[in-house]
């Protein structure tokens, strides 16, 4: 039942990010916002994160559960990278994102899935006592946050602010490092107790 659980955990969780991810690449390849290129690649991140976690639970393993943690820790801080990387070439050479309402748009549809993921991910993984599937939960919730920026990203731009968007490019970058650090403690914290969150008290 624990095993069954969790897989349709992440089943509804994966479906939910990919069609959110699906809209921003569209709406990316139309504005060329370096703030939305972050966020699209930090949902796509977190939408694949999906694959270890069944993997784990398929198999109905506690270790698989602690390894896919880790993988997600990864996962996290990888795309971390690539969106800082890009936010920097975006500083050194210039690029104004168009299609403003689109990109506005793009950021409501990223909080509102991110949001849906989120709680779908912290009350599967509460409730079954899944260390994994806290963390991603909260990365999934900060990826919300995040965003958020997106949209601010817009509203600068439209207001004749065009700089702002590789800056909250980065921004969002330093929320991502942030998450990766809280999730590697929830996941190492799980790893050393051998014991699920749950009972512990410690990591809802």
């Amino acid at each position: 039942m624990r095993s069954r659980d969790g897989i349709r955990t992440v089943v509804i969780s994966l479906a939910v990010l990919l069609v959110a991810a699906l809209v921003q690449l569209g709406i990316y390849w139309l504005s060329g916002s370096v703030a939305l290129l972050a966020d699209l690649i930090h949902n796509v991140g977190d939408a694949l994160t999906a694959v270890p976690l069944g993997v784990a639970f398929a198999t109905a393993s506690l270790r698989g559960e602690r390894w896919a943690g880790l993988v997600i820790v990864a996962v996290i801080f990888a795309s971390a990278l690539v969106a800082g990387i890009e936010a920097i070439d975006r500083l050194i050479s210039p690029q104004h994102p168009t299609h403003l309402l689109a990109l506005a748009v793009a950021g409501v549809i990223g909080v509102v899935g991110n949001e849906i993921a989120a709680q779908v991910r912290l009350r599967g993984g509460r409730r079954i006592g899944s260390a994994a599937l806290i963390a991603d939960g909260k990365h999934a919730r900060v990826d919300g946050v995040a965003s958020g920026g997106v949209i601010a990203s817009a509203l600068c731009v439209a207001v004749g602010i065009p700089t702002a968007d590789p800056l909250i490019g980065l921004a969002i970058t330093a929320v991502l490092i942030k998450v990766t650090w809280d999730s590697w403690k929830v996941i190492s914290a799980d790893t050393a107790s051998g014991a699920p969150p749950a009972t512990r008290g410690g990591a809802a």
